[in-house]
């Protein structure tokens, strides 16, 4: 549901309709099948937010979605502002290695993004964003077994729009964010444009004590451009350009607990108060550049059929500097570099006679090189170079299609075939020196591989509309994702961190039912589900002999997972709106052999919080000179979450809740100004970190959520 969705006319400002004057709720119009449909007729547990809801929650990028989506943790990866980690009941993966596949897939304008460098996107010039829960392989590929976000930028409009908006706030906060769209030639000359662009930059919530440069702070510039021809109706070419800066430093983090090493003094292992500063060696550089460029084509050649073409090729490179201590000392030091490319191709046929059978079939392919290199320095003592790179092939053929048996009964049937092959080259090796120029003759990992995986996800669901404003719905899917290699393998110390983990699996199964009732001043959707998860991919810290670590990945077996949740809005007047979400997640091991042992009782799910919610109250007025005002308080919580692998009680996080408020005058048509406040009570919280204690290190670091801030944003619409 739209949450914390909005009145009918949030659609865009109409002079001639009071805004209050709504009496009902609207349901938002999605994609969430690749066709369009009232988010309140699909039988998929799907959130939905439209660019004015977006503003009004004050969603910055995608991270904010976090406590508005139903068992939803997203967030800024460890070091990183732009590279995201995402789980979607309990299902994704926080590993931004190359070769490693995310659970959580995010696509921005029907094109997938491979890698989770950049993929944190800012929200600017939105048309609105999707959050589909659970296995949505059928129609979005094997990395969506936990789910899938849909970014969509703003249409091409026939007649000239647009919008300029400048925001301050503390921390010296100065975002500005524009863009401007219609007809090129004239409204009969079949060419259309938007650009759009945004700058977001703030001072740092930190400080490296040990040079003076700020820590945690932003600085992301972006652009998007769109180029649309169109013949008539019934045919349509559309180009499309994308492009992200992130120069921001390298964030913040705590010292949970004073480094053991006997290499650190002690007056520089003592932890500090504050839960942003460090004292790193390192330099400040944590850059990423991502770009994307796409062509799509519509066809309608009848009114049964519409054709989709859409091809687009996608980059990204990175450096950043990886301090795991924070200390001056060399104790955990790393230099890595990132780099990615991809190309896609996906054509789809959409059917649609208006009588009683309806669906999508289509054909994907995708081949992407993400690789890079990774320099470790411990101890200053020892130096080691991890290098190489993952070429990934797929093609895949899906089908969803729905039947009406009757009336108000439907079935949904749907499958995909994927066929993906992983090709790997690791050449991992010592050096003598921190100048990585004379190898010392150790070599760890020194392999060229590949591995072929094939998979068949098939769903079936059955919708029953028990009134008009009532449907009940019971849906089966699978999720897949491939396995690989872990490029950081150290097959000398451990042979068999070189051979291929395996594909994990998601059988889900959910019953939900979505429902407008009091005159459809309510919605009140639900959703209960059980997934058998197996073959899980997790990614460990392992020590070495003699000292150090490396990063091994394993499948740790199979677990089940059980939920519940509940997405309401209710309007009671005209001026008053209630929303938010509730979530119950029992996520747990069945299977997780480690050392030959069954240890499943002992763990937990990474970023599964038992209980998580959220609630919004807003009141909306008209003003006498046409304007109108609106002003929102909002609370969310989650329990407990254990955000590593490793299951450090330090780092793990206990329950914690956030209050956000805002307020929003719109003076007239144009002219718009709001005042923002994001978690007012300063709650510290965890969201992941690093325990490296075991492995010789003395390390043990958490990485926290933003502090308190607030802003104020001027903007003008045209």
């Amino acid at each position: 549901m739209a949450a914390p969705a909005a009145f009918a006319q949030d659609a865009g400002p109409d002079p001639a309709v009071p805004r209050t004057s709504a009496t009902t709720l609207d349901a938002v119009t999605v994609t969430a099948r690749k066709r369009e449909e009232t988010l309140q007729d699909v039988p998929v547990a799907v959130t939905a937010f439209t660019a004015e809801t977006l503003d009004k929650l004050n969603i910055k990028d995608i991270g904010d979605l976090d406590a508005q989506v139903p068992n939803l943790t997203i967030y800024a990866a460890r070091g990183s502002t732009s590279t995201v980690t995402a789980y979607i009941r309990g299902v994704g993966q926080a590993d931004p290695l190359w070769g490693v596949d995310p659970g959580v897939g995010i696509y921005l304008d029907d094109v997938y993004i491979a890698r989770p460098q950049g993929a944190l996107l800012d929200v600017f010039d939105v048309e609105r964003i999707e959050v589909l829960r659970g296995p949505q392989g059928t129609l979005y590929g094997k990395n969506t077994i936990g789910g899938a976000i849909k970014y969509i930028s703003r249409g091409l409009p026939t007649e000239t729009t647009g919008f300029g908006s400048i925001t301050v706030g503390n921390y010296n906060q100065l975002d500005a964010k524009a863009a401007i769209g219609g007809a090129i030639g004239g409204e009969d000359s079949g060419l259309r444009g938007r650009v759009a662009v945004a700058s977001m930059n703030r001072d740092g919530f930190g400080t490296n004590l040990h040079n003076g440069q700020e820590v945690s702070d932003k600085e992301i510039n972006a652009l998007r451009m769109q180029l649309g021809a169109y013949s008539h109706e019934d045919f349509d070419v559309q180009f499309a350009f994308d492009w992200i800066d992130d120069q921001s430093g390298v964030r913040g983090a705590k010292m949970l607990a004073p480094n053991t090493n006997p290499l650190v003094p002690v007056v520089d292992g003592a932890p500090m108060d504050s839960r942003y500063d460090i004292r790193s060696g390192m330099p400040n550089v944590n850059d990423t550049e991502m770009k994307g460029v796409s062509a799509t084509v519509n066809w309608r050649p009848n009114d049964d059929w519409a054709l989709k073409y859409v091809v687009a090729k996608r980059e990204s490179d990175t450096e950043t500097n990886i301090d795991f201590d924070t200390l001056p000392e060399r104790i955990a030091d790393v230099k890595a570099f990132y780099s990615d490319q991809q190309v896609s191709h996906e054509l789809q046929a959409n059917y649609d006679t208006g009588g009683r059978g309806r669906g999508v079939v289509g054909l994907y392919a995708f081949n992407g090189d993400a690789g890079g290199q990774v320099l470790n320095n411990f101890f200053d003592l020892s130096f080691g170079d991890t290098q190489g790179y993952v070429n990934t092939k797929s093609i895949a053929l899906y089908g969803d299609w729905t039947f009406d048996l009757t009336d108000r009964f439907k079935l949904d049937v749907g499958a995909r075939y994927t066929d993906e092959d992983k090709h790997a080259v690791a050449y991992n090796i010592g050096y003598t020196d921190d100048s990585f120029s004379v190898p010392n003759g150790v070599v760890a990992a020194n392999f060229d591989k590949t591995v072929n995986f094939k998979n068949v996800s098939p769903k079936v669901s059955l919708d029953f509309q028990l009134t008009p404003d009532i449907m009940v719905y019971g849906l089966a899917s699978r999720g897949f994702k491939s396995g690989g290699y872990n490029i950081r393998a150290n097959t000398t110390a451990v042979p068999r961190s070189g051979e291929p983990f395996d594909d994990e699996s998601v059988d889900s199964f959910e019953i939900g039912t979505k429902m407008g009732l009091l005159d459809q001043r309510l919605f009140l959707n639900l959703a209960a589900f059980h997934n058998i998860y197996e073959d899980i991919q997790l990614s460990v810290f392992t020590a070495l002999p003699g000292g150090g670590f490396f990063g091994d990945f394993t499948n740790a077996g199979k677990g089940t997972v059980t939920g519940v949740e509940a997405e309401y809005q209710f309007m009671p007047t005209p001026n008053w709106l209630l929303s938010g979400n509730l979530a119950w997640l029992d996520a747990k091991y069945d299977e997780f052999i480690s050392g030959g042992v069954d240890i499943a009782e002992s763990q937990y799910f990474t970023n599964a919080p038992e209980f998580s919610g959220a609630i919004n109250l807003e009141y909306r007025t008209d003003l006498a000179n046409g304007g109108n005002l609106s002003a929102r308080v909002g609370y969310s919580y989650q329990s407990e979450v254990w955000p590593t692998t490793d299951l450090s009680p330090v780092i793990r996080q206990d329950g914690y809740g956030l209050v956000n408020a805002g307020v929003v005058w719109r003076a007239n048509e144009a002219w718009s100004f709001s005042l923002q406040g994001t978690n007012l009570a300063d709650e510290e919280y965890r969201t992941t970190g690093y325990n490296l204690v075991s492995a010789g290190l003395g390390v043990l670091t958490g990485f926290y959520g933003p502090p308190r801030q607030y802003s104020l944003t001027a903007r003008y619409d045209f």
